[in-house]
């Protein structure tokens, strides 16, 4: 990976991670179904007039905007609005870095190299370590919440199956991509939020919207899902699913650091432990395949 690509990487996981203190923030007085179809309504809007539609088969084009938009955030913003931490919920997520992998070599045939594999372990074992420090929000972890946050993976790592698919068969601008999917989820957000949230609610919120409901939909929209997954979507495209998807370990790190300097909220000796332990793992996911060749090439010449 390229010290371009490197610098992208570190600079969407960083967007992601104060993605969670962003929604928070969001939420007070704004219903979550309503705020995620906003979100995504400010990405479509008015972009696609401008941008032309996605020369790709509109199943791809659903599939995407269904699985890695309206799923991961419709289950995501359910289980921390019935009470998931969101500290705990940014860690969990993560789990969709090891369904990619696994999908990446059932579905697409993809060959995990033993530095992937060293990594992936490694890197899990930091995570691991940042959720055994969540005792406040170990309450909050029901079996409802569990199977909603990773229902929320799951469908992250599907729409990244998906992502590659489309972006190794077809002849697709990212940006495209990204706006015109956006409009599934704006219209599958509406219906869920007339649906479930009500229009009364609907109304209030938004004739009562205050300036920091907006910043979190700007933020959202333009930060977390345009330069967000599209940077994604281009890192995707140009290297194995083995290498770009672990690199969102470092999101549930962002999260606890953004959260700790703009919501005071304090770092553990075990989140400390578990940042370092994350970023070895990711370093060995990055750099491991040029060490071990530089170490065969060692071995060969003696």
């Amino acid at each position: 990976m390229s010290l371009r690509d490197r610098l992208l990487a570190l600079t969407i996981v960083l967007v992601w991670g104060v993605n969670f203190v962003v929604i928070k923030v969001g939420l007070q007085g704004m219903p979550p179904l309503l705020l995620a179809g906003l979100r995504f309504a400010l990405v479509a809007f008015p972009a696609l007039l401008f941008i032309p539609r996605p020369k790709v088969p509109l199943k791809w084009l659903v599939a995407y905007g269904l699985t890695i938009s309206f799923g991961q955030f419709a289950l995501l913003f359910w289980a921390l609005n019935v009470g998931l931490a969101a500290g705990l919920a940014s860690l969990l997520l993560q789990a969709q870095a090891f369904i990619t992998l696994g999908f990446g070599i059932l579905l697409l045939k993809e060959k995990v190299q033993r530095h992937n594999v060293i990594a992936v372990v490694t890197a899990g074992c930091g995570v691991y370590l940042l959720a055994a420090a969540q005792h406040d929000g170990a309450a909050s972890l029901t079996g409802v919440t569990l199977i909603l946050i990773l229902g929320a993976a799951t469908c992250w790592a599907l729409g990244n199956i998906t992502n590659k698919v489309i972006m190794q068969n077809y002849s697709v601008p990212t940006m495209s991509l990204i706006v015109w999917s956006a409009l599934v989820p704006t219209f599958a957000f509406a219906i869920a939020s007339v649906s479930i949230e009500g229009p009364d609610v609907i109304k209030s919120s938004l004739l009562n919207m205050q300036w920091h409901n907006l910043f979190s939909i700007v933020y959202l929209s333009l930060l977390a899902t345009i330069v967000g997954y599209g940077g994604w979507s281009y890192l995707l495209s140009r290297y194995p699913t083995a290498l770009v998807a672990p690199l969102s370990l470092l999101v549930p790190v962002f999260g606890l650091l953004s959260a700790w300097i703009l919501l005071d909220e304090s770092l553990s000796l075990y989140q400390v432990m578990g940042v370092i332990v994350i970023a070895v793992g990711l370093v060995i996911n990055v750099f491991g395949r040029r060490w071990f060749r530089r170490k065969a090439d060692l071995v060969s010449s003696v």
